[in-house]
């Protein structure tokens, strides 16, 4: 079985305010764009973020769904710095910075959280005790 997650898919109301803060936030390229309708970006080695049309994928699904409570998605980086310098860029790209950058209470990370345009939640952190090894192996300290 193959346990890779391949695409992670967020509806969102507005897809030009989306397509804006993954591309001027993030600097991830879009690598698909079908107009009105979705925005798709490659975020890793086989991963794909798709930025669909609410109401495109409210009828793609067959329901009009909510998103979970309770989950963020996470990007990691090499230092507190660049915690600071790309939750700036991620505001001033139309994210909505929740928890600006400060020591987490866990696990020795410093990290912030800032809200998409379409309402997800990314945490960005550095955590000196995590590492990927080239096989993409992720591992904790």
């Amino acid at each position: 079985m193959d346990t890779r997650l391949h695409f992670v898919t967020l509806a969102t109301p507005d897809l030009d305010a989306s397509r804006r803060f993954y591309a001027e936030g993030f600097g991830w390229e879009p690598m698909l764009v079908v107009p009105g309708e979705i925005v798709f970006v490659q975020v890793a080695p086989g991963q794909v973020l798709g930025l669909f049309d609410a109401a495109s994928f409210a009828r793609d699904v067959g329901d009009p769904v909510g998103g979970p409570s309770g989950l963020s998605l996470a990007h990691n980086v090499g230092s507190r710095e660049e915690v600071a310098a790309l939750v700036e860029r991620l505001g001033a790209s139309g994210g909505d910075v929740v928890k600006p950058p400060q020591d987490g209470a866990f696990g020795g990370i410093f990290h912030a959280y800032v809200r998409d345009p379409a309402g997800a939640l990314w945490e960005v952190a550095h955590n000196p005790g995590w590492t990927i090894a080239d096989d993409g192996t992720v591992s904790f300290a």
